[in-house]
């Protein structure tokens, strides 16, 4: 159970170094006279992604939920990849990523990278984590709960998000 307390630290770790480069991309795109939408609706977002750490660990150790080696293994490698995916956004966005909705005026929509491939990866990248780091120590509960309610809030995110990129031109 410890490497998997580590696992989630290592988790909020990079959450941590995701904020750092959101708050300096965010001064760079308000520097740019951005806009943000959406507002509203990021707090909750916020406390949907610290819960869902705190919950696996709860679950896990209160529940005593095992390790299971098939289930397990396959999830950390579904960790990792959502981790390579979110950070593949990042770079490819640089200083137009952000945990926020920030437009920019007269900015073009990036179709490179990921975005070659799907208008939202970041949130492919969202969706299997939260589904998958639960499951690493089989925490079935708390990846049930938080698909659910990450299900409804990446509704209300994307609408946000299309709305704001429609005022984007496509490049």
């Amino acid at each position: 159970m410890l490497w998997y307390t580590l696992l989630l630290a290592a988790v909020a770790a990079e959450r941590l170094v995701e904020l750092v480069v959101a708050r300096r991309n965010a001064a760079w795109t308000l520097a740019r006279l951005g806009v943000e939408y959406g507002s509203g609706h990021y707090p909750v977002m916020v406390a949907l992604h610290t819960a869902l750490l705190a919950s696996c660990l709860t679950e896990a150790w209160l529940a005593h939920r095992p390790f299971l080696p098939a289930l397990g293994w396959t999830m950390v490698a579904v960790v990792v990849l959502a981790q390579a995916l979110r950070w593949w956004c990042v770079t490819t966005l640089g200083p137009y990523w952000n945990t926020r909705v920030i437009v920019v005026p007269g900015a073009r929509l990036v179709r490179a990278g990921p975005y070659r491939f799907a208008r939202h990866p970041n949130y492919v990248a969202v969706v299997a984590e939260i589904a998958a780091l639960p499951l690493v120590h089989s925490a079935w509960l708390t990846a049930t709960v938080f698909t659910v309610a990450n299900a409804a809030l990446l509704a209300v995110r994307i609408r946000c998000e299309n709305d704001a990129l429609g005022r984007v031109s496509v490049a």
